[in-house]
C-alpha cells in the first residue's frame, strides 16, 4: 500500500510534456529550475536578456526539450513575443516562472556591505530594478493568461525573496519590488480563481549563492548562511506538477521543504516577521 502511494505522488510530481517558461533562466535559480523540469520531462522555454553565449550553452544543454530565446523584460512587446513562438511550437503553455530580476548590486557593488540609503540611489539603477522586477513579471502574465484561460488551465509561479529582505534597510527597492510581486499575486490568483490558474510565490528563504550577490571569498548572507540554489528544485517541481493542482496564493518557502508534505513550507505554517 505504501509503495502505491509512493509511485502515485512520483506521477504527480511528473512533467511529462508539460510546456514552461522560465524567465531569467540561464544562470543562478532559473537554470537551476528550468534544468529540473527538462529532466522531469517538460519542454522549456529559457529567455535572457542579451546573454547570447549563455543562451547558447542553455540551448546546447537542454538540445530540442527547450527553445532559447533572448527578451528584454521590460517591454511589453517582448513578452508577447516569448508566447507566441512558445504557442507557436507547442500549442500551448502550461507554466510560466517569473524569475528574471535584478537585486541590489545595480545600485551598488558593495549593498551588502556599505548600504546605500534610499535617496542616494542613482534614478536609472531604481528604475531598472522597478521595470524588471515589478513590470516583467506584469508584461509576462498578462501575455500568458488569456491563453491559460483558454485552456482552463495554467499555473504562475513568481520567484520572491524573503520577508526580511523586503524591509531590510539598504535593500531598496530590491526588496520593495518583491514585495510588490508578492501582493500582486495574491490579488491575481483571486483574481484566476474561477479560471483554472494558480498564482503562487516560491522563494529560497534566505541569501542564495548566485550573481545577485558581490562575488566574494566569503560570500554569505546577513545571517552567515548561504543556501545553493538546489534548494528550488523539489518546491518548484511539486509546484509546476499536478500535485499542486488546486493550490493558489500561497506563499512557499524552499528551505522548509518536505516532500512528504509541500504545505509544511507555507509561510503561513512559519512564525515570519511582518512587513509593517
Amino acid at each position: 500500500m505504501g509503495e502505491r502511494r509512493e509511485l502515485h505522488a512520483m506521477r504527480k510530481l511528473m512533467l511529462e510534456d508539460k510546456v514552461i517558461i522560465v524567465s531569467g533562466a540561464t544562470r543562478g535559480l532559473g537554470l537551476v529550475m528550468a534544468r529540473a523540469f527538462v529532466k522531469h520531462g517538460a519542454f522549456v522555454v529559457v529567455t535572457g536578456s542579451r546573454e547570447s553565449a549563455a543562451l547558447e550553452a542553455v540551448s546546447l544543454e537542454f538540445g530540442d526539450r527547450a527553445i532559447c530565446l533572448e527578451a528584454n523584460a521590460i517591454d511589453p512587446n517582448s513578452a508577447l513575443n516569448v508566447v507566441n513562438i512558445t504557442l507557436k511550437k507547442w500549442g500551448k503553455i502550461d507554466v510560466l516562472v517569473n524569475n528574471a530580476g535584478l537585486g541590489m548590486r545595480r545600485i551598488s557593488e558593495t549593498f551588502n556591505t556599505v548600504p546605500t540609503k534610499f535617496w542616494e540611489a542613482e534614478v536609472d539603477a531604481w528604475q531598472d530594478i522597478i521595470n524588471t522586477n515589478i513590470n516583467g513579471p506584469y508584461y509576462l502574465s498578462r501575455s500568458v493568461v488569456p491563453c491559460m484561460i483558454e485552456q482552463k488551465g495554467g499555473k504562475i509561479i513568481n520567484i520572491s525573496t524573503s520577508t526580511q529582505t523586503m524591509v531590510r534597510q539598504g535593500y531598496s527597492p530590491y526588496g520593495s519590488s518583491k514585495a510588490f510581486l508578492e501582493a500582486a499575486s495574491r490579488s491575481w490568483a483571486q483574481e484566476l480563481s474561477h479560471a483554472g490558474v494558480t498564482v503562487n510565490v516560491l522563494l529560497p528563504g534566505g541569501a542564495t549563492d548566485t550573481d545577485l550577490l558581490p562575488p566574494s571569498r566569503n560570500k554569505k548572507g546577513a545571517d552567515g548562511n548561504l543556501l545553493s540554489p538546489s534548494v528550488m528544485i523539489n518546491p518548484a517541481l511539486w509546484l509546476a506538477s499536478d500535485g499542486s493542482d488546486g493550490i493558489t496564493g500561497a506563499r512557499f518557502i524552499a528551505r522548509h521543504w518536505d516532500d512528504s508534505d509541500p504545505l509544511k513550507a507555507r509561510d503561513d505554517a512559519i512564525q515570519q516577521p511582518k512587513i509593517m
